[in-house]
């Protein structure tokens, strides 16, 4: 029997990356859509003979319609908060509406799966909830039907919530918050989303229907915060509930501590005054599953960041503009290059490493100054981190930076995301040479008008003593270290999602 063809849109987020392989498991192909697909190159999933691979973008509904062409169903895993900024409530509602015209054209097409968000109904509702049931509405407005699956918190490792409270309990053992932290949740494992994502496609008694999804408990999120202080082997966190708190206070406070820009904190910060509680089991009685409860998802979570197998994260979805056209106009450039007694692909598994817990290997007090500076002014700073300690993939967040070109044993270019009066690249080319390697970074920053003028007059006498110990610290560690394979180096391992 052939196998049914299925669409998962999002397929560089966190929550399609990892429902992919799932897809694939139960025998289904799947046909990612996806703007950038060199993005998904990477994966450990993106070479299996049932994938395939479809450029587009649902600004585009013809691109969509190729898209859904041979189809059964198709999955609707697309939220533009992370790239439409304040406008991403209508940016989604396009979006929406653009794939439900694309899908009443669609003739193979019997089922659409969307994943939205609990929240009690009526005016109070938060912009960011308001927005996900607004996605609802226009997709039900095509003949095909929807099934909407409601979730509130995800616990999984690299996922947007878990990471602002993992970071507020690891950092702050006293919290001042509004009055929200009383507000009940009914938080879920990344689990057990995706396999009731999967298993919606065999029970046809989901068809059409609106299915809340939860764990086993209900807590309020300063119930959350002590598990989470438990489960990292910290003290029990003092919680101080105050009045004064408003979404945009808390939001600032979530963007300073948390790897989360306030652009995006400020929407979730919101929601989180909503009561999000399942208030149907039917999901439950009709896919029966094991639940996992929100210890047992935590340590799973933090167990994952352990082994350096986190497959997906919030970052990934960040959009990777165009080349900026480094021709005409001032450019400022600092190149610099380094001898390496090693060989090429050394080297690059050294470079590979630079960055997140791992440090610059160089002058990190300075970098951690950048980042908090970045902070201040609303960049992400260097609280994103990098989602594995070891490998790099094109369209991975590294810090306030993003790699926007690798090529193994030869290259890494790296598009500066901080706040900047301008456009910064950082690029290092590795060669074969008599010794073994040279190493050449360059630096390169387009300035925007007076301001990125100065800009660069300020760094750039640091760039010396900053970049010249890093080609050392890179220098010494790949001829310290012996050499792996650099598909090791540069793409993630094949591993099972938590």
């Amino acid at each position: 029997m052939a196998r049914r063809t299925i669409l998962v849109t999002g397929t560089t987020g966190y929550i399609g990356g990892r429902l992919v392989p799932r897809l694939l498991d139960a025998g289904y192909h799947v046909k990612c859509l996806a703007r950038s697909p060199r993005k998904l190159q990477t994966r450990a999933w993106s070479g299996h003979p049932e994938v395939e691979i479809v450029q587009g973008d649902l600004d585009d509904p013809a691109s969509i319609e190729l898209a859904l062409a041979d189809c059964s169903a198709a999955y609707y895993l697309v939220h533009s908060m992370l790239a439409a900024g304040a406008d991403y409530a209508a940016h989604d509602r396009l979006l929406a509406r653009n794939f439900a015209t694309a899908a009443s054209a669609a003739p193979s097409l019997k089922r659409i799966v969307y994943l939205g968000g609990l929240g009690e109904t009526g005016p109070d509702l938060s912009e960011h909830l308001s927005s996900r049931r607004d996605v609802e509405r226009e997709l039900a407005a095509s003949p095909v039907p929807v099934t909407t699956l409601r979730a509130a918190m995800i616990i999984g490792s690299g996922s947007a919530s878990f990471e602002i409270l993992r970071y507020l309990v690891e950092r702050l053992p006293v919290m001042v918050t509004p009055r929200w932290v009383q507000t009940e949740s009914q938080p879920i494992a990344v689990r057990n989303v995706l396999e009731y994502l999967v298993r919606v496609l065999d029970v046809e008694l989901t068809t059409g229907r609106v299915l809340d999804i939860g764990g086993p408990e209900v807590l309020s999120y300063r119930a959350l915060m002590q598990i989470m202080a438990q489960a990292l082997g910290l003290p029990r966190r003092i919680v101080l509930p105050v009045p004064v708190l408003t979404p945009r206070l808390s939001s600032l406070w979530i963007h300073l501590v948390t790897p989360l820009s306030h652009r995006i904190a400020r929407p979730l910060a919101e929601g989180l005054r909503n009561r999000v509680v399942c208030r149907s089991t039917a999901a439950r009685e009709l896919m029966p599953q094991q639940l996992l409860g929100v210890r047992e998802a935590i340590d799973e979570a933090l167990g994952r960041y352990a082994l350096d197998e986190v497959e997906t994260s919030w970052t990934d979805a960040g959009t990777i503009p165009g080349d900026p056209d480094w021709a005409g106009g001032t450019t400022f450039t600092d190149s610099r290059s380094i001898d390496v007694a090693a060989s090429p692909d050394s080297v690059f598994q050294a470079l590979c490493r630079i960055g997140g817990g791992n440090g610059w290997y160089a002058a990190d007090l300075l970098w951690r100054v950048r980042g908090w500076l970045d902070r201040l002014v609303g960049g992400p700073g260097l609280r994103r981190g990098r989602r594995t300690s070891t490998r790099l993939a094109y369209g991975d967040a590294l810090d306030f930076w993003r790699v926007t070109g690798i090529a193994e044993g030869r290259r890494l270019e790296l598009r500066a995301e901080m706040k900047l009066p301008g456009e910064a690249l950082l690029e290092f080319e590795i060669r074969e040479s008599g010794t073994g390697s040279a190493l050449t970074q360059t630096a390169r920053f387009k300035p925007r008008g007076l301001a990125g003028l100065l800009y660069w007059a300020a760094v750039s006498p640091f760039h010396g003593f900053v970049f010249r110990r890093m080609l050392e610290g890179i220098r010494r560690t790949a001829e310290d270290t012996p050499p792996t394979s650099t598909q090791d180096a540069a793409s993630p391992k094949k591993s099972v999602a938590r």
